[in-house]
């Protein structure tokens, strides 16, 4: 199909203010959306509260504003500059909701705006809890058991059915806002009203506790034509219970059979056509009951998502700029994918390197904050790493976080060599695997340096044992770096470089300087090789410049 010829000029809201759960990544598909439809020769007309960001700047836009992002000041815009289509999905969940507003205030039907990319019945639908609780039943998808409440009242009938633990999800929010996990009636009553508050329409989720149940996450695209593809499928290192932004996650996705994950990707495909978004990117996310293999599906959202970042980084697809030619016309079939040059977009991106992305927290500047982990967002950032396997992702991962660590150190230990846990130091390490934290991920290296087995780390975490096995491979990989000290091998070291562990680190193991570690390898013959980053696990040359290094060739 070609463009639509019927709109001329198109509005795009902004995320706004840059907070935690809603920042960067919605300025980057925004960026992305002016800069394709502009081309495309439409006009764009661009509303945001924040003056810094990438899009605000002049070239991005036919009309900039800087303006509240209110039903008000959006009002006098679309008066002023009459534009015929709105496309509210790429601008995070304050575009979303204010196109909500927008509708029901009737202010789109008075100036004849339409709305593209997604629909305001398949935008309600998406994030009314009830609606799509409602929309999955049709469908015969399972969901956790769960009750609506409007009140405090009807909150506490629900749990007095469901039982404690539960879950609190408010509609209409970005980053769990709102959210929480109750385990008693004494929790209840206040976390009921703050998640009545934090909610656009004064509506709670009240759902059964799925907490320890693995999470994983699609990112789907649609076109008009019906064409649903999986872009990326992503797992949660941390189980159910902490909110995605704050889990580290993997991608592909590692620990399921085949037949699982197919049975995941017929069930996102089934949920973004029920929920109608008409063209664009969704991410879904669902729970895994580990003993059970029991599926359920959690929620969606009809728009591209933090998440949709990490997949276009992740692939090499641009869910953003794919998604607004989509909006205006395109389908998947006649966009050229910018990688290969030769397949079309409707491919679904299959990639030979894992993706492990780590959150970044700042809980030392806010010291009377709550540095418990849980299904409300309180990362700041993350950091992304690309390897051959998880082990090298994650310890590239971790040394980008600027946390003065250079791979999988260990958090409690100063002498490797002499490792005696006991006491108040053990407790503190099984105090830090049972509460989800910033550093848990330190921890579970110590637990294994102290001789807990992974039974043991699993049975107190949730973490899958898959993840917790390549862990277990960096610590014993350590030891046999301390063991041979003073004879290391062009093998050790090899091994190491592969499994992610820096020169630096490798220096600090072995009681030398990081430029001798360099030098050492270096005349071995161990050096890095550049893989490029493509959508076809290099079945097709790939002409973008997007390249990581690894030492697993």
């Amino acid at each position: 199909m070609p463009r639509r010829k019927d709109i001329k000029k198109i509005l795009i809201i902004g995320s706004g203010p840059i907070i935690i759960s809603q920042a960067c990544e919605f300025d980057y598909s925004g960026t992305q959306a002016c800069k394709v439809l502009r081309q495309e020769g439409y006009k764009i007309v661009l509303v945001n509260s924040n003056p810094a960001t990438i899009m605000t700047d002049p070239e991005f836009a036919d009309s900039t504003y800087i303006e509240p992002l209110t039903v008000g000041s959006l009002e006098k815009i679309i008066a002023k500059e009459r534009p015929d289509a709105l496309l509210p999905t790429l601008g995070g969940q304050t575009a979303l909701n204010l196109a909500v507003k927008l509708s029901e205030a009737g202010v789109l039907r008075k100036y004849g705006v339409n709305t593209i990319g997604a629909n305001i019945k398949a935008i309600k639908k998406g994030e009314d809890r009830k609606l799509f609780r409602d929309s999955m039943k049709k469908i015969g998808l399972d969901l956790p058991k769960s009750g609506f409440a409007y009140d405090l009242t009807q909150a506490k009938q629900i749990v007095q059915e469901i039982g404690f633990p539960v879950i609190i999800r408010p509609s209409f929010t970005l980053g769990g806002t709102g959210g929480s996990v109750v385990y008693n009636a004494e929790e209840f009553t206040e976390s009921a009203k703050t998640g009545l508050s934090a909610s656009m329409i004064g509506e709670v989720l009240i759902e059964e506790s799925v907490i320890g149940w693995k999470e994983f996450e699609l990112e789907v695209m649609r076109d008009s034509k019906d064409n649903v593809v999986i872009i990326c499928s992503i797992e949660n290192f941390d189980p159910m219970g902490i909110h995605t932004g704050d889990s580290i996650t993997v991608a592909p996705i590692q620990t399921l059979t085949d037949r699982e994950y197919q049975k995941m990707r017929d069930a996102a495909i089934s949920c973004i056509r029920q929920i109608g978004v008409e063209t664009g990117g969704s991410n879904i996310q669902f729970a895994v009951n580990p003993k059970t293999g029991r599926m359920v599906i959690i929620e969606m959202n009809p728009r591209v998502s933090r998440s949709s970042a990490l997949a276009s980084k992740a692939t090499g697809f641009p869910i953003a700029k794919i998604a607004a030619k989509l909006a205006v016309g395109y389908t998947l079939d006649e966009i050229a994918n910018d990688i290969t040059l030769k397949t079309p977009a409707c491919f679904e991106p299959a990639i030979d390197y894992c993706i492990v992305k780590i959150p970044r927290f700042t809980f030392e500047k806010f010291p009377s904050a709550d540095a418990t982990l849980t299904v409300s967002m309180k990362s700041v950032g993350e950091t992304m790493a690309i390897g051959r396997t998880f082990k090298e992702a994650l310890q590239k991962a971790v040394r980008s976080l600027e946390i003065k660590k250079y791979g999988l150190e260990s958090a409690v230990f100063k002498d490797l060599r002499n490792i005696k846990p006991q006491g108040d130091l053990l407790e503190s390490i099984y105090k830090k695997l049972r509460i989800p934290n910033a550093d848990r991920l330190f921890y579970i290296g110590d637990a294994l340096r102290s001789g807990i087995g992974i039974d043991k780390i699993n049975e107190i975490t949730a973490i899958d044992r898959w993840f917790l096995y390549n862990i277990k491979e960096i610590i014993d990989m350590e030891k046999t770096i301390l063991e041979n000290k003073d004879s290391i091998t062009k093998e050790i070291l090899a091994k190491a470089k592969k499994y992610g562990f820096s020169d630096k680190q490798l220096a600090g193991l072995l009681d030398r300087e990081e430029g001798e570690i360099y030098r050492l390898r270096k005349s071995l013959g161990i050096t890095s090789d550049f893989k490029s980053v493509d959508t076809c696990s290099g079945e097709f040359q790939a002409y973008t410049p997007y390249f990581y290094s690894t030492y697993n060739k």
